[in-house]
């Protein structure tokens, strides 16, 4: 699950806003396209083949809550089997365990989830990303991407109970000029949970 990447015109560049899965994609425009990017924002995620994987051996309890998923999705052909037809289930659960204020995602906005998610195709077209990104060739192509660091401004900001320091130490890795932190009670879904934050801290990072 993620936020899509976002933009706002400023100037000739761009100025960059991803979540999730969004700072996948935010980040390889920035590295990519560096002149289109004037500054880049990005919340609660790591970077497939430049974080360092966690160490080895059965995760925390807490750790498996926040990871399982990665090797799930790259399997072939079973998420779909299991989740079809069990989306809502899914996504309520999903929703309950990765948030602090799960009440922040209204049974409208659960509802909308439920419905996408549940279109022809949707989950296997969600999950082939992951295993494409998560593959050989994806892996490879993020860590080529990383040997050039970015100019840009970089913010990155994670949860307390999602990602953590993890963000910003990944993104100091990859970027010469990273501010950041971690949101104190905030479970993984950052703009819900916490959006008159979030935007704040947004504009004031993009001045």
């Amino acid at each position: 699950m993620g936020i899509p990447i976002d933009s706002i015109w400023s100037g000739t560049a761009l100025d960059v806003v991803g979540h999730d899965l969004g700072t996948w994609i935010a980040y390889a425009y920035a590295a990519e396209w560096p002149d289109d990017v004037k500054r880049l924002a990005v919340f609660d995620a790591a970077l497939p083949g430049i974080t360092p994987p966690p160490p080895a051996g059965i995760p925390s309890a807490e750790a498996n809550v926040k990871t399982w998923h990665f090797a799930f999705n790259r399997l072939d052909d079973l998420p779909e089997i299991l989740l079809q037809g069990r989306e809502r289930e899914f996504l309520t659960w999903l929703f309950r365990v990765k948030a602090v204020r799960p009440w922040t995602i209204a049974p409208a906005d659960l509802d909308e989830y439920v419905r996408i998610n549940a279109s022809p195709g949707a989950t296997r077209a969600a999950l082939s990303y992951y295993r494409h990104k998560l593959g050989p060739e994806g892996l490879a192509h993020s860590r080529a991407r990383a040997e050039r660091k970015l100019a840009v401004p970089v913010l990155a900001l994670g949860a307390e109970t999602g990602v953590g320091t993890m963000l910003l130490d990944t993104m100091r890795l990859v970027a010469t000029d990273v501010r950041g932190g971690v949101f104190a009670s905030c479970g993984h879904y950052m703009p819900e949970e916490a959006p008159r934050a979030v935007a704040e801290r947004v504009l004031e990072f993009m001045g």
